[in-house]
């Protein structure tokens, strides 16, 4: 498949490198009694919203394998998958919940960090070696799973999907004493 408008790869870098930048500020400044404070519009608090940010990464990460799996089979066999994933919500919800809730106890700011840079550097690598014409193979999604999932979308929105999820969830911390997004804003966290 050719895609009719090439990505702007630096871009997807620039943004990688800025999350980056920004997630380590978060939590190299937090104090412990900031991370402890609840978020505005979630149920987490803001140590484990960060590590929420973070999975959006891991999920991509994952995402990418199944793209390129989906991107091969017939069209009805992905759509018939994303109407079964999005059939899953309920429970998806709930693991999407308490998996930062567990996470942040084994996980300190130090892994969680080293994380984060490994995640970074691995979707830096992949999107570096994509050829153009992978990026617009695509797949159907789950679209009651995440705002940001379309019902259909290419590799080269999966490689951006991160980084909207991860700025839409940074307005929802509250590490600065003060909401930094409006309550109920958006996620089932």
């Amino acid at each position: 498949m050719a895609n009719a408008h090439p990505m702007d790869r630096q871009a997807v870098y620039d943004d990688y490198e800025r999350v980056r930048q920004t997630f380590h500020h978060l939590l190299d400044s937090a104090s412990e009694a900031d991370l402890a404070r609840p978020t505005s519009g979630t149920r987490w608090n803001n140590k484990q919203l960060l590590w929420h940010m973070l999975f959006g990464y891991v999920l991509t990460v994952r995402l990418l394998f199944l793209v390129r799996l989906f991107g091969r089979l017939p069209a009805g066999v992905g759509k018939g998958f994303a109407r079964l994933l999005d059939a899953s919500t309920v429970p998806f919800d709930l693991v999407n919940y308490l998996g930062p809730c567990g996470a942040v106890k084994v996980c300190g700011r130090r892994r969680t960090g080293a994380a984060f840079d490994h995640l970074i550097d691995s979707l830096h690598r992949k999107l570096a070696a994509e050829p153009e014409a992978a990026l617009a193979c695509g797949m159907h999604y789950p679209t009651r799973w995440d705002p940001f999932f379309r019902d259909f979308m290419t590799i080269a929105d999966l490689y951006r999907y991160p980084t909207q999820h991860f700025d839409f969830h940074h307005a929802q911390l509250t590490l600065d004493g003060e909401a930094a997004g409006t309550e109920g804003a958006g996620s089932p966290g």
